[in-house]
């Protein structure tokens, strides 16, 4: 008797079972929701070349978090400052090795690898303002010189330029500058063909990372440097060791940050994650230009007020001189370099249509503002 009632709840157990499998399936024919198995998140460690207090490695954490809220926490991106693995001059080769999954950076810290690659913004871009360089990077043919420059060098990286950068200013000096021999054995920093750019111009120039720069000026190691913006020069210090800026130059007119990814690690990404990062670095470059024109303003006035910064226009008569020594430097490495010819070749047809597009049909700027916010005329008096 026993042994019948044992035999009836296997036979139970059974028709359990197979109900259950039945209901299963049938619920996942209805399309009723089925409980996955939690996957595992790939973890991607990058590194800026930006100090922490930088607003740019801000830039980078920024985007590094548009990637794990677009996955859902699938892909999560941790971002380092510079120097917590590798130097920022050596982020490429980290990255290109596999040391670092991915990194934040410009092109043009890579110029003694491959000098084409500082077209990606250093220069006056032929005119064309980031934004543009954007445009013909995507549109205009620099995607594909892109590859194949980084290709020329062996490195196993995927690029993606973003992040368009206001005008950077001439920079920082112990006194106004107001004609061209005022850099005659200035010692100067600045990076890519600014380096061609300013050693034309008479200067000493050497090159370092953003956070070396202050403390160079500090040592009297340099007279005089430029980096970037209102909110970057003033985090790293610029106003501690000068109190007189020049605004506007040609050196850096176009200049965009670069988010690089081991080729190897990216190309093994699902199609589906792919998209998202390439997704997710445009929707960062829209965010990063709107966060600076926030954050750039109000610094310009803090470093006014506060930190008593002069300010002063670039002579026009430099700005020209530096148009003649980016030529002379472009002829030049053209001559020696064939990748850098046919960059320059593809910008410059890019730029002769967009810019003059550019300058017919968009309003000047700055007429409105002085109608809305310039001196007001006091009313004349009656009688």
């Amino acid at each position: 008797m026993k042994h019948d009632k044992t035999k009836e709840k296997q036979v139970s157990r059974r028709k359990f079972l197979a109900g259950a499998a039945a209901v299963t399936a049938g619920a996942a024919t209805l399309g009723f929701p089925m409980i996955a198995k939690a996957q595992v998140p790939i973890s991607f460690r990058f590194q800026s070349t930006w100090p922490t207090k930088d607003i740019f490695h801000e830039y980078a954490l920024d985007f590094a978090k548009k990637v794990n809220d677009m996955t859902g926490g699938e892909l999560k991106i941790e971002v380092l400052p510079a120097g917590a693995v590798v130097p920022a001059f050596n982020l490429l080769d980290a990255v290109s090795k596999g040391t670092l999954d991915g990194g934040h950076g410009v092109q043009v810290y890579h110029y003694g690898k491959q000098n084409a690659l500082a077209l990606w913004g250093s220069g006056p871009g032929f005119g064309m303002d980031a934004d543009m360089m954007l445009a013909w990077h995507k549109y205009g043919g620099g995607k594909a010189l892109l590859a194949k420059v980084y290709a020329s060098i062996g490195a196993n990286v995927v690029s993606f330029p973003y992040g368009p950068m206001a005008t950077q200013p001439l920079g920082w000096f112990k006194k106004p500058i107001t004609k061209i021999e005022d850099f005659k054995g200035m010692k100067f920093r600045t990076v890519g063909i600014s380096i061609d750019v300013f050693t034309g111009l008479g200067a000493s120039v050497n090159a370092l990372p953003g956070g070396e720069i202050v403390p160079a000026m500090d040592r009297g190691l340099l007279d005089g440097a430029e980096f970037n913006n209102a909110s970057s020069d003033r985090l790293l210090g610029f106003a501690d060791v000068s109190k007189v800026c020049m605004l506007q130059s040609y050196h850096q007119n176009a200049e965009v940050f670069e988010i690089t990814f081991n080729k190897t690690k990216f190309d093994a990404l699902p199609d589906k994650m792919k998209a998202i990062i390439e997704n997710a670095v445009e929707a960062a470059s829209s965010d990063m230009w709107w966060k600076s024109c926030d954050r750039y303003s109000q610094d310009y006035i803090d470093l006014q007020t506060k930190d008593k910064v002069k300010f002063y226009k670039t002579p026009d008569a430099i700005l020209a001189r530096q148009l003649v020594a980016y030529d002379e430097t472009v002829a030049r490495k053209s001559a020696e370099n064939p990748l850098f010819k046919e960059v320059v070749e593809s910008q410059i047809k890019f730029a002769e249509r967009v810019v003059k597009w550019d300058m017919d049909y968009n309003v000047g700027r700055r007429m409105a503002y002085n109608h809305y916010f310039g001196a007001k005329k006091a009313p004349a008096k009656k009688g």
